[in-house]
């Protein structure tokens, strides 16, 4: 049996879209940190996508967050989208993020509720960061969106590479 989808969910399907588009052809926060207190460089072998994730962290903070690299539009547009979302955050948010990022990557999160544990400030950057919900639907493409966030993780935890092979994440 075919169930069809709605038009406000075809809106929105169409509104994330738009947003990864943007993201990708024109990324925010590309390049290198200057005073970068850490760096990682994430690769994904099987499709070829390369990123650096540079962050300058002060007092546990993220002032800063940038990358560079090459990739697809999923890719660059993730990882865009990232560097958006974590400055000013803390190292527990931004870990916070990043488990949410996960889920909404490989999970179908649209009917459930708001994670009463994170602050609102979180939630709110995390309604951004839904427009990556639609890579699920293609699970090769869920490295592609999640190769920024394992490399930022990388770089807090003072590792200098990352890759999607060893991430232990679950699949759809």
């Amino acid at each position: 049996m075919l169930t069809q989808t709605s038009a406000p969910d075809e809106d929105l399907m169409s509104l994330y879209q738009e947003i990864i588009l943007d993201h990708g052809k024109n990324p925010r926060n590309r390049g290198i940190v200057e005073d970068h207190t850490c760096i990682s460089e994430g690769r994904n072998p099987l499709c070829g996508d390369r990123v650096t994730v540079t962050a300058s962290i002060d007092d546990s903070n993220i002032r800063d967050v940038r990358f560079d690299g090459k990739g697809c539009a999923i890719s660059i547009a993730s990882a865009s989208m990232m560097t958006e979302s974590l400055v000013g955050l803390n190292r527990d948010q931004a870990t916070q993020i990043f488990e949410s990022v996960k889920s909404i990557c490989t999970e179908d999160t649209a009917n459930s509720q708001r994670d009463s544990q994170i602050s609102e400030k979180l939630n709110q950057r995390l309604e951004k960061l839904m427009a990556l919900s639609g890579v699920r639907k293609f699970p090769v493409r869920v490295k592609c969106a999640t190769l920024p966030w394992y490399a930022f993780m990388s770089c807090l935890e003072g590792k200098s590479t990352a890759t999607t092979e060893i991430a232990s994440w679950p699949r759809p």
